[in-house]
């Protein structure tokens, strides 16, 4: 174990989160002598979603710990989120000894089969060996082609043992980016140039290739809109000429999806195709061609077969392409679509400006952007708070707007905070979060208290699960979605106060503001989390429109 924990070090681990147990105490033992930090959480969960918020901020991967197991078992919902967002992690779990496998042991759980539908790779070393050897794998197979975690499975008889090992003759493992085949490329410009109202849509690939730069030099460079998908916001800064919106059926602009209904091509590059962001497939391909860029061959033709296909990193083709069109020179105008997009803009959007009582969700989101500047980091995760973020929150740089976009997971927000928080100390971390996703997962509080982790709280509160009551409508009832048992509910403030940290509740538009700039500064006084309750209107908001030609809801 001492061999593995300095194979961590080397690959630039700085932060591992875990829970200490009996199958994996000799790894621990080796963590005491280690430089690496290593915070205690107070669910396995919250490990995964802590190391995944890590992992999405720094871009190197996160790695969580567990024994063996139910702490394996309750790891299997952060792998998911990581692998549906392509998020590198490496989780290492304890194992009963390798004898007592296949006799029912205490704890002796089949966590590689377990976990095997929702990691790039799960593997048990057998051999102490390996071990070494295997963690070097699984960093490498983290990060290479399409992002995603991996589980390594120590049993205890394993960690136990004595191997050879020598570090300075141990290196990273060479992880080679796929490029672009040069022809593709050169069709790709080809589709581009004849097109006349041509789209490039970024998707959550472009952020992971560190390609967004490239991505605005070649939108500028052709004058080509650029729209972005919900992983993929902060590709480029919403307040560019170029920024086009986002298309959907739920985190959407309307400008967006109109702007998408009259282009006739779109460059997809890192983008997946996920069905919240096509709504009706037939309304989505329309007449339009699609070029569609995935460094996973598998990504390619998975939703619906495009016009073109590149298998490649979204940084090396976006390169190749912008060298592409400067060999070949100056373009023909697109002034015309270019402004066309920038009128739909200027015309189709949401209000934001509501005074009333109670307060409704789009004036929160006005007044986080107004608060807020582009250098803060913010959290969130799913249900009409996600979609209301994704309507109305303003992105401006990559890695910024962390949200667990696929799986969604109730409670991800807190650890994630942590995690995000832990990877950048000195920035301003916020989290937009629900009433009910608040309480499942808030045990981490209690970790950013006691490692001085400050950040920022905004709670939507309808105190009722809003989402589900809309979808059931759609049955002609209203069951079990109410969750308050009072004049308020669940008294949040209370909670945080019992974990040492601080709250304030809003019930005022006006008070939204001043209550913003208490929480920052309570924040840096108290070095903990601080909670803005918003309650806002129980029967406003919507997940506005159910396909993607809904455009004037």
């Amino acid at each position: 174990m001492e061999a593995v924990v300095g194979v961590l070090a080397d690959e630039g681990v700085e932060v591992v989160f875990g829970c200490p147990g009996a199958a994996i105490l000799p790894l621990y033992a080796a963590l005491r002598t280690s430089a690496i930090r290593h915070l205690i959480v107070r669910h396995e969960e919250g490990a995964t979603h802590m190391a995944d918020g890590w992992a999405r901020t720094t871009g190197r991967a996160g790695v969580a710990i567990g024994t063996s197991g139910p702490a394996g078992t309750n790891m299997i919902t952060g792998l998911y989120t990581a692998i549906a967002d392509s998020i590198p992690m490496v989780c290492l779990t304890g194992q009963a000894p390798t004898t007592k496998l296949h006799q029912e042991a205490f704890q002796a759980v089949d966590i590689v089969e377990i976990a095997r539908p929702v990691t790039k790779w799960a593997v048990q070393v057998r051999e102490a060996a390996q071990a070494p050897w295997i963690i070097r794998e699984a960093f490498r197979v983290a990060h290479s082609g399409r992002p995603g975690p991996v589980l390594v499975d120590l049993p205890l008889d394993v960690q136990r043992q004595e191997i050879v090992w020598e570090p300075t003759l141990s290196a990273r493992l060479p992880i080679v980016p796929a490029a672009p085949h040069g022809p593709s490329v050169e069709a790709a410009l080809d589709m581009l140039l004849s097109a006349e109202r041509p789209l490039l849509l970024a998707g959550g690939g472009v952020i992971l290739a560190a390609a967004t730069g490239v991505l605005r030099e070649v939108a500028e460079l052709l004058r080509i809109p650029v729209q972005v998908t919900l992983m993929g916001k902060g590709a480029l800064p919403e307040d560019h000429a170029l920024f086009a919106g986002m298309t959907g059926i739920q985190t959407t602009t309307r400008y967006g999806n109109a702007s998408f209904l009259e282009s006739d091509l779109v460059l997809a590059v890192g983008a997946r195709f996920g069905d919240r962001h096509t709504g009706d497939l037939a309304v989505y391909r329309g007449a339009r061609r699609f070029i569609h860029v995935d460094v996973s061959p598998l990504q390619l033709g998975r939703v619906f077969g495009p016009d073109l296909g590149v298998v490649s990193d979204a940084r090396l083709f976006l390169e190749a392409l912008l060298a592409a069109a400067r060999r070949r020179g100056p373009r023909r105008s697109t002034g015309e679509w270019v402004s066309r997009v920038g009128a739909l803009r200027a015309t189709l959007n949401r209000r934001d400006d509501f005074d009333d009582l109670p307060i409704k969700a789009p004036r929160v989101f006005r007044e986080i952007n107004a608060h807020y500047g582009p250098e803060t980091y913010f959290v969130t995760a799913i249900g009409l708070y996600q979609i209301w973020s994704g309507q109305f929150q303003a992105t401006f740089r990559p890695r910024h707007y962390q949200v667990c976009g696929q799986a969604g997971p109730l409670g991800w927000e807190i650890p994630a905070a942590i995690g995000v928080k832990t990877a950048r100390p000195d920035a301003t971390v916020v989290a937009v979060i629900g009433d009910y996703s608040f309480q499942f997962l808030v045990e981490e509080l209690a970790v950013a208290a006691q490692y001085d982790i400050p950040f920022v709280l905004v709670m939507l509160n309808n105190e009722y699960l809003g989402l589900i009551r809309q979808a059931e409508t759609g049955y002609g009832m209203n069951y079990e979605v109410d969750i308050h048992y009072d004049a308020f509910g669940t008294d949040n403030v209370a909670i945080m106060e019992a974990y040492g940290c601080s709250g304030r509740r809003v019930t005022e538009p006006d008070a939204i503001a001043d209550a913003l700039d208490w929480a920052d500064k309570e924040a840096r006084r108290t070095r903990r989390p601080v909670l803005v309750e918003v309650m806002i209107d129980r029967e406003s908001g919507t997940a506005h429109g159910t396909a993607i030609d809904a455009v004037h809801e």
